[in-house]
């Protein structure tokens, strides 16, 4: 028998679900480790490898040659030619007893880096040494693009925290030496703001409110939102609409260069601060599951009376957009305000031509920016802030620079050829 229509039950649609596509032009997500020692990685002219340490120490003892190892890390040398004494010219592919690959492609990277690496930054990977997205780093950047997007907007929303008010106590705990103590530092916009913005609420369920005592994490709406770790970043090659072949997800190590500026009478010239070596991906190019529980989504009700800002996924997008597009000017305004130093500064000839380039769209072309190198406007609610507070906050708590306006220092990553070329963590989102 066939029900008609209008008796049919329908399933309550209480979840939206989409796929999103990512695409970065360059990414780095570091991992809990956040440098490796000279020992835990082998750099070459064209790859750095990080071995199976335990699998590496037991050939190398069993051949009578672990001291020797040793010996050379401790000395801070190269270790190749050991390797190569020891293995052969093929070591990168020597495998341990058991026919493991004791250097795993999977963990190595293209070598971009014109001089020796030091003190790697590895990016994270997952338990088969894939290179991958965490759905908490997403997340993460979601939720300061929230709490931004709520401050901006308070009368529209009904926040019960203004901006001036903020940014008044925040100045008295600078006053105070309070922000001295990195445990502070650390918790400073929890309890500013952060944990009234996103977890005063009661939870209200069918007109009923939660019995008992609900704890922070319980009360925090960003529960409605799951987000899952990406797919694998893995290399492959495709061919663009010009007919060119190119690397998706390269995984490449690369120096990246902070810079800053110095004041040469009317102009501010870029100054070299410091070379960092990181594992980063190239050509970014994987997909994730955001799924919004629209109707848990119903169950917060502020205890001040304030709004969330969406009510589904195309609404949370356009709110991370409007953050990227600030962070957009905040960076175009820098980069047209700093000038190149052609002359070697420490070895470095800084030019910053292509960074310029990249920031002169008006338009914004990303929705987030994510990731290890996004600095204190990527991760904070500072650009809410005046200059002359972003500037205290910075010398408080990072490296200070007296009377500059803050964020003072950027970075940016240097390509293969030794050209300033990239900056890290600007990622696109489509829904599929």
């Amino acid at each position: 028998m066939t029900i008609a229509n209008e008796f049919a039950l329908t399933k309550p649609k209480v979840y939206e679900s989409k796929r999103i596509r990512l695409t970065s032009p360059m990414l780095h997500i570091g991992s809990e480790v956040s440098k490796l020692n000279p020992f835990e990685y082998v750099e070459t002219s064209n790859r750095v490898y990080l071995p199976n340490q335990e699998a590496l120490a037991k050939e190398l003892y069993s051949r009578g040659r672990l001291d020797d190892y040793v010996e050379a890390i401790e000395n801070r040398k190269n270790i190749s030619s050991l390797l190569k004494q020891v293995f052969g010219n093929n070591w990168q592919e020597t495998k341990d007893a058991e026919g493991n690959a004791i250097f795993p492609k999977l963990t190595s990277t293209r070598n971009w880096v014109q001089n020796r690496v030091t003190d790697l930054r590895p990016m994270i990977r997952n338990g088969l040494g894939q290179l991958y997205i965490p759905g908490s780093s997403i997340k993460g950047a979601i939720r300061t693009a929230i709490a931004y997007h709520l401050l901006k907007h308070a009368d529209k929303y009904e926040t019960p925290q203004r901006v001036s008010e903020i940014e008044r106590r925040l100045r008295e705990k600078l006053e105070s030496g309070e922000l001295t103590s990195k445990f502070k530092q650390k918790f400073a916009d929890k309890n500013l703001f952060m944990e009234n913005l996103f977890s005063n609420f009661n939870l209200i369920y069918q007109n009923q409110q939660a019995p008992g005592k609900t704890t922070l994490q319980s009360r925090d709406f960003m529960r409605a939102i799951q987000i899952k770790d990406s797919q694998p970043l893995l290399e492959q090659q495709i061919t663009n609409k010009n007919g060119k072949r190119i690397n998706r997800n390269l995984s490449v190590t690369a120096e990246v260069i902070v810079s800053s500026y110095f004041q040469d009478k009317h102009e501010r010239k870029a100054k070299y601060k410091a070379p960092l070596y990181a594992e980063m991906v190239r050509n970014v190019y994987t997909e994730f599951t955001i799924v919004l529980d629209t109707e848990m989504l119903q169950w917060f009700h502020h205890q001040q009376g304030m709004q969330i800002p969406f009510k589904n996924l195309a609404e949370l997008l356009t709110i991370c957009q409007k953050f990227a597009q600030d962070q957009w000017d905040g960076e175009f305004d820098y980069w047209q305000s700093i000038f190149n130093n052609r002359h070697q500064d420490q070895g470095k000839s800084l030019d910053f031509d292509r960074i310029r380039r990249l920031y002169e769209k008006e338009d914004c072309p990303y929705q987030l920016r994510l990731g290890w190198g996004s600095g204190m406007t990527g991760t904070t609610i500072s650009w809410l802030f005046q200059d002359e507070t972003r500037s205290e906050l910075r010398d408080v708590c990072g490296i200070k620079a007296p009377g500059f306006e803050a964020p003072k220092s950027r970075r940016t990553i240097v390509n293969k050829n030794g050209e300033i070329a990239y900056v890290p963590g600007w990622v696109k989102l489509k829904v599929l």
